[in-house]
């Protein structure tokens, strides 16, 4: 009797947690059709439910996500669904471009390549396990990032570090991650799901409102000009203000006792 495949994305939820893990190990999940659809409609889940409120994303095996499929795009870009449809599809934004309006903390267990580093660079947060490395080998491949690394990993990063991975395809270690500030913890690889699972759970126990505002203000005031940045953000601070959970946190406080945060 065939035994059922195990999906390319696996997804759970547990304590307002939402864990995503990358599921083609002996591929070095790569990304195929299935993992993009996978990946897209967790996202969606983490943004359409009430009872999600942060979402750690992860790998199974020793990568975390080496990049595009090459078998697949050996036969053009496109063939079976393409790693493309994780980054942007006609009708819809990718991965990339999506707005999951709560935190994604990215915990990188191990290769993060190409396509895998692009989806690494989109995460609110990023940690790693001391094994992880860091890479986009496109350019010795005849091509050059797709998913925007060109652009947002000069903006993470030193600019001449960032140069330095994207034309000679050269990899980092965690250590220099961490370093350079491309990654904000680095911990043994049997600590790293503990690891990440306690920063979601610590923030999942926060105001929701007050999360999801704050990340969209950090998200959305790079462009402006610090004046116009502060404004936003003492308005939308203002509009925090307003809410229960804003009087609930200080009357907790108060009390002596853990707040309740309703999202209200």
């Amino acid at each position: 009797m065939t035994q059922p495949s195990e999906p390319a994305v696996r997804f759970d939820v547990d304590g307002g947690v939402a864990t995503i893990t990358l599921n083609r190990p002996d591929q070095m999940n790569t990304i195929n059709g299935d993992l993009s659809r996978g990946l897209m409609d967790a996202l969606h889940q983490v943004r359409d439910r009430d009872d999600i409120r942060v979402a750690v994303l992860t790998g199974n095996g020793r990568a975390f996500c080496a990049g595009a499929d090459l078998r697949s795009r050996a036969d053009g870009p496109a063939a079976g669904g393409g790693p493309a449809s994780v980054f942007r599809t006609d009708d819809a934004p990718g991965f990339t471009e999506f707005d999951a309006k709560k935190p994604i903390i990215g915990a990188i267990n191990g290769f993060c390549l190409g396509g895998g580093f692009e989806i690494a660079l989109s995460c609110d947060l990023l940690i790693a396990s001391e094994a992880a490395q860091f890479g986009l080998p496109e350019i010795t491949l005849g091509f050059f990032p797709l998913a925007g690394a060109p652009v947002t990993l000069p903006r993470s990063i030193p600019r001449v570090l960032a140069n330095d991975m994207l034309f000679t395809g050269e990899r980092i270690d965690a250590a220099t991650a961490l370093r350079f500030g491309l990654v904000s913890r680095v911990v043994p690889a049997e600590e790293l799901q503990t690891t990440a699972k306690a920063m979601a759970t610590r923030i999942a126990g926060f105001a929701p409102i007050a999360v999801r505002a704050m990340l969209e203000l950090v998200g959305r005031q790079g462009d402006l000009p610090i004046g116009d940045a502060l404004r936003l953000a003492s308005t939308m601070r203002y509009v925090v203000g307003l809410t229960d959970d804003a009087k609930e946190g200080p009357r907790a406080f108060a009390e002596k006792r853990q707040p309740v945060f309703k999202g209200q």
